[in-house]
């Protein structure tokens, strides 16, 4: 597996910078709503100018997305660090286990900030919009960690459908938990409903598995 190069200093300060305004517009839109939030209320509570908050984000909507990106870049890095040859569904439900498990308060305030963020997005179009975004992107960027784990026997429909099948799993498990009451562990908890809704879409999917007769995949 090729090693990625580490961000520069100047990356990280803009990663830093990014996910802090992230953290207040959650914050903000938990406790007020988007229509009750402005992106100059937004760029205060992060302690930055309003102007560092244009040049990263298009919309106070879109100041969220590095806060809902951080959990599917943090189950892609698990399985990426997932040995080849293991099966895949074992594998997605291993990594999904790991990401959405909350070992400590930092966890479990994480996964309620999601859960407000969830709740503000169901009465804003916008919110929602970067919410199906950033699972769009996640998608696309799960194809080719996906491939590596089946093999290359594995046919490009079968990866994608699994990488669909996976998002699509975690996505509406946060939206179902995020509706609900259910704690942050335990049944209906999120890391408890991804695992059902992974078994449901992707455990019979037979993606390293070269079946006779059929070449048009």
């Amino acid at each position: 597996m090729s090693t990625k190069p580490s961000p520069s200093l100047t990356e990280r300060r803009k990663a830093a910078t990014q996910l802090d305004i992230a953290h207040a517009a959650a914050e903000l839109f938990a406790t007020r709503g988007p229509d009750g939030t402005t992106a100059e209320e937004i760029s205060r509570q992060a302690g930055v100018a309003l102007r560092t908050f244009y040049r990263y984000f298009r919309s106070k909507q879109d100041a969220v997305s590095p806060l809902l990106a951080t959990g599917a870049e943090r189950w892609r890095a698990l399985l990426e660090a997932t040995e080849p040859g293991t099966a895949l569904p074992e594998a997605l439900e291993a990594a999904v286990r790991q990401a959405l498990a909350v070992p400590d308060e930092e966890a479990v305030q994480a996964l309620l900030r999601t859960r407000g963020l969830l709740r503000a997005a169901a009465d804003d179009a916008a919110l929602r919009a970067v919410w199906y975004r950033v699972n769009q992107e996640s998608e696309e960027r799960l194809v080719p960690v996906i491939a590596r784990l089946a093999g290359e026997r594995a046919r490009p429909l079968e990866v994608r459908l699994a990488a669909a099948a996976a998002t699509d799993a975690i996505r509406i498990a946060l939206e179902t938990w995020a509706a609900g009451e259910a704690g942050a562990q335990g049944p209906d908890s999120p890391a408890d409903l991804a695992v059902r809704c992974l078994r449901r879409l992707v455990g019979g999917m037979r993606t390293g598995e070269a079946r006779s007769g059929d070449a048009s995949a």
